[in-house]
């Protein structure tokens, strides 16, 4: 024997006895010892965010408890049962995450000031009502047309647009304005 393989034979042997599949598995206090922090280290690539990869470790040792005891006598080969079912928790963090960040909540209508109200008459809250069922463009257009009298020139080089885009815009927006109001 090679004197390189036979240290290596030495030093293996002297570690202690190497766990093979005839082997009983080990329990599951060792196995968490030996494997929590790996688990830990693949589920923070996965989810970058160390609480939530913790509790997707805790979780995977619990259900393991749960389904198998302190023996893992009937898992064919535990390490390999942690590093999927860490993978698997860890897709499933990471597609509720995307769905609740999906989720936008409505925003809410924002009240008008008190003093606004008694000094806007009827006519003018159904104005603003029909310029907020506009388009952005055309309420930016009719905006700055009506309220604040800027030209079709001075319009298109504020909204970086050419002029005739102004006229057409303006002018669709005044036709849904008048059959919005019952103008004509």
């Amino acid at each position: 024997m090679p004197t390189s393989l036979l240290r290596w034979w030495r030093g293996s042997a002297a570690a202690g006895p190497v766990v093979t599949a005839a082997t009983a598995a080990p329990a599951i206090d060792e196995l968490y010892r030996e494997r929590r922090l790996p688990l830990v280290r693949l589920a923070v690539l996965m989810v970058d965010d160390l609480p939530t990869a913790e509790d997707i470790v805790q979780d995977v040792f619990t259900r393991l408890y749960r389904r198998h005891g302190t023996g893992l006598d009937t898992v064919a080969d535990p390490n390999a049962y942690l590093v999927s079912a860490v993978m698997n928790a860890a897709r499933s963090a990471l597609r509720r995450r995307r769905i609740a960040r999906a989720y936008l909540p409505p925003r809410p209508d924002p009240a008008p000031a008190a003093e606004d109200e008694v000094l806007l008459g009827t006519g003018d809250r159904e104005v603003i009502r029909a310029l907020s069922r506009l388009t952005t463009r055309q309420r930016q257009v009719i905006v700055l047309r009506y309220w604040s009298g800027l030209s079709e020139r001075e319009i298109a080089g504020t909204l970086r647009i050419t002029a005739g885009t102004v006229k057409s815009t303006a002018h669709r927006a005044l036709t849904l304005l008048r059959a919005q109001l019952g103008e004509k």
